[in-house]
């Protein structure tokens, strides 16, 4: 009797797929005849999941999305698993590891951006560029795409929306204080007037020796100067690194643009800056921000849109908008950072095509259940609405997300920190970038096979 009801079930999943084959239910997308994997295990690696199990209880949402997974597999013959392999700063030597040793195991791996420039310009990602996938579609991170490609190919992507990262946050009690109506700045946002020259006159104006003894008590700003300095030189549509035309990494911060943004946000820092403390940590900004007596922060969403977040237990409330456009620049822009999904560079071009296009199945929002507005949360109870629906909206799409090029060569602390931003109190913009650059074209020589 069992024997028989194996049977049964058997022959009902042979149904199954054969249905599926012939059709897609409602809302699914559409089979890609001669796609199969023959049975294949497919691992997606990232570097997060702990387990693949599936929860015991699942919403309706989890549900839908175990099942439109059960249909994948079923139609192209397949098992995928996602699951850990290595830590932020290991997947890539796994990855590496792999490509060194292949045993035949399909997989893909996910990275963070800070660890893509040595496999890349070692050439161990298959490009993606297949007929079998769409990378001009929305669903693909545009920014992540062309940071990831090269000489024309695209060597990895990412999905949906960038989290936005450099933001300026603002003291209401403050701005108010100083006679600033904060609610301006938000609607100079939307008017495309939020510029340097609008910016730096609230800091002047913020700027106060409340006691008059020749020491500044309430500050224009303080924060990460580091991210300051980098958002200097891209709202001022300036780059660190760049592809020129031959499809070679090159230096470009020695550009006008540049150098003028890196220049105007020394003065800023240095005019308007509440500094670190000769006994102050690193991160001695965090705890004076909290305190209440700087107008604006420089510093990354995370810190006050998150769960748990460091500005949680702020006394003060804040709200949020862009950095500034300098003369230079064309729109309000963030540096993106988001995690990249790539293929080794082991199999066929067959093999590599059928990967990518599994994975854009995979990788798909769970049909019925596309919330366009599933990124808020519950960010509403950290600030106020024109943060979040204006703000962090925006930084969130593709126009406002630039790459940083620098990750191709090492990591910034490495290869911008230590020669330039961090030396940029007791130098010039200019020649500090002219020490640095034999330093970085050997960088860039070594990434472009020079």
């Amino acid at each position: 009797m069992k024997k028989l009801v194996a049977m049964l079930l058997s022959l009902m999943m042979l149904l199954v797929c054969v249905g599926a084959y012939a059709e897609a239910p409602e809302g699914y997308p559409e089979i890609k005849a001669g796609v199969d994997f023959g049975g294949a295990q497919i691992y997606i690696y990232d570097y997060w999941t702990a387990s693949a199990d599936r929860v015991a209880e699942p919403t309706d949402e989890q549900q839908a999305q175990y099942d439109y997974r059960d249909w994948l597999e079923a139609t192209y013959n397949c098992k995928i698993t996602q699951i850990q392999k290595g830590d932020w700063a290991s997947n890539v030597t796994e990855l590496i590891n792999f490509t060194t040793a292949p045993d035949g195991t399909l997989c893909l791996f996910i990275l963070p951006p800070d660890f893509v420039g040595t496999p890349m310009g070692n050439d161990l990602f298959a490009a993606w560029d297949t007929d079998l996938i769409d990378l001009s579609a929305d669903k693909w991170n545009s920014a992540t795409v062309n940071f990831m490609t090269k000489g024309g190919k695209v060597y990895g992507v990412a999905t949906g929306n960038s989290e936005p990262r450099q933001c300026l946050y603002f003291n209401k009690r403050v701005l108010e204080e100083a006679g600033i109506d904060w609610n301006k700045i938000y609607d100079m946002q939307a008017e495309g007037t939020w510029t340097w020259e609008a910016f730096e006159a609230m800091l002047q104006q913020i700027n106060n020796d409340t006691n008059n003894d020749g020491v500044l008590d309430i500050y224009g700003m303080t924060g990460n100067n580091s991210d300051l300095y980098m958002m200097g030189v891209v709202s001022n549509g300036g780059e660190f690194f760049k592809f020129n035309d031959a499809g070679d990494l090159e230096i470009a911060v020695g550009s006008d643009a540049a150098l003028e943004g890196l220049q105007w946000a020394k003065d800023v820092w240095n005019n308007y800056g509440y500094q670190q403390p000769a006994d102050g940590n690193w991160d001695y900004f965090k705890e004076a921000w909290k305190q209440g007596f700087c107008g604006f922060y420089m510093y990354q969403t995370y810190g006050g849109f998150n769960d748990n977040s460091e500005m949680a237990d702020m006394a003060d409330e804040w709200g949020c908008v862009a950095f500034p456009i300098g003369p230079k620049g064309e729109t309000y822009v963030n540096i993106t950072s988001d995690n990249v999904t790539v293929i080794p560079n082991v199999y066929d071009a067959e093999t590599t095509a059928k990967l990518a296009y599994i994975y854009d199945l995979w990788s798909n929002a769970t049909p019925g259940y596309d919330d366009e507005f599933g990124w808020i949360g519950n960010k509403y109870n950290f600030t106020d609405e024109r943060a979040v629906d204006e703000t962090y909206a925006m930084l969130r799409e593709p126009e406002h997300c630039v790459a940083n090029a620098t990750l191709y060569i090492g990591s910034i602390n490495d290869v911008l920190g230590a020669p330039l931003l961090w030396k940029l109190g007791g130098s010039t913009p200019a020649e500090l970038v002219e020490a640095a650059t034999p330093a970085w074209q050997a960088l860039c020589d070594a990434f472009n096979g020079k």
